[in-house]
């Protein structure tokens, strides 16, 4: 399957660079793809448009809304080397494998030639490091001077929001709260599930109130979410690694929901990545809990195994993240969706609206 079938045009004034109040923005509700008789199509309902905050119109009592209640950490620093010269960088991940009371992280940096092998730097009176390795790809790992604990914290006093990389300002404190989930529980990721943004705690209220029950898994967003497939093919993709977590109550309440014959929604792929990463136990109890990496690489031809419907952002082009929108709803009609939202002015990307596929 060739990358550029997925690519697409789109009104760069449509980039929302500002978000909404939650629940304001708007929501396209697109049905997925589905074969009628003997393999024909069959007719496609309209898209509907509505607001995110009519979201629970579209749930039913003994259905399940997942959640991701990864924190987005304030992962960009700015600080000095030994030189006094400034330096930036943008943490990734923590390095496996680190003794416990060591913090150490893989970072994107810049200017890559202030962080050499061995060079020290400070991002704050509190907060100093070295350069203790440097990777084929660019990256660094860099070796804090505070533990695992004391870091996240001196983390939240000393770092920023890291917006993503075509928004071309600082972020602000306003954006510390508004790019980040209102459940946002376990620090870890340097994006937001930006699908979660919406959701208010009135309208999770209400949405719980009604019967749906709402459960947790936690995906710590990589910077991997925004980069292009480069390769001519998908086949070509190295398919970036995440952490994630799904437990036992979850998979529990999902099987329970599985059997009793209700739907399982997904907040975002993150979500749905988790969902299918653990999706593999029996047909009686599917879902299996777990931790670890997913690379799970979602695209037409994939076999969805535990989701039923998907709330999501509108996604940039030739990304991971559209083609397992395509892999759900079909890339033709997924093209469809995006061009009705374009000429309804729907808002795009992080900061924008949403679709609702069920």
């Amino acid at each position: 399957m060739r990358t550029a079938d997925f690519d697409f045009e789109f009104p760069e004034n449509l980039i929302a660079y500002q978000p909404l109040p939650r629940g304001e923005s708007r929501m396209l509700v697109a049905d997925r793809e589905s074969p009628g008789p003997e393999g024909s199509a069959a007719p496609e309902k309209p898209f509907q448009f509505t607001q995110t905050r009519n979201l629970i119109d579209f749930l039913h009592p003994g259905d399940a809304l997942v959640l991701n209640d990864t924190k987005v950490l304030r992962a960009r620093l700015a600080g000095i080397n030994a030189a006094g010269a400034k330096v930036e960088a943008l943490l990734l991940a923590p390095v496996p494998g680190t003794p416990p009371r060591l913090s150490r992280w893989k970072a994107m940096v810049k200017p890559g030639k202030r962080f050499r092998l061995g060079d020290g730097l400070e991002f704050s009176p509190r907060l100093r490091s070295i350069v203790s390795g440097v990777e084929e790809d660019g990256t660094r790992i860099i070796e804090f001077n505070l533990d695992p604990e004391e870091f996240l914290r001196e983390l939240e006093v000393t770092g920023k929001i890291p917006l993503p990389p075509y928004i071309k300002r600082e972020a602000s404190e306003a954006d510390a709260q508004r790019y980040q989930s209102v459940f946002a529980q376990h620090p870890g990721s340097v994006a937001a599930p930006t699908a979660s943004l919406h959701l208010s705690e009135a309208m999770l209220a209400a949405i719980e109130a009604k019967g749906v029950e709402i459960r947790m898994v936690t995906l710590h967003v990589g910077a991997g979410t925004f980069k292009p497939v480069q390769s001519e093919t998908l086949a070509g993709h190295a398919m970036h690694s995440e952490r994630f977590a799904m437990s036992a109550e979850t998979a529990a309440v999902l099987n329970a929901v599985r059997r009793r014959g209700g739907k399982i929604w997904a907040v975002g792929t993150t979500v749905a990545r988790v969902i299918e990463t653990q999706a593999k136990g029996s047909a009686d109890a599917p879902f299996e809990a777990g931790m670890g990496e997913t690379r799970i690489f979602i695209h037409p031809g994939y076999a969805w195994k535990g989701l039923d419907g998907l709330l999501t952002n509108f996604h940039w082009p030739k990304s991971t993240l559209f083609m397992l929108v395509c892999s759900l709803m079909g890339r033709e009609r997924a093209k469809l969706a995006y061009a009705a939202a374009f000429s309804q002015g729907m808002r795009l990307f992080s900061y924008g609206d949403a679709m609702l596929i069920r």
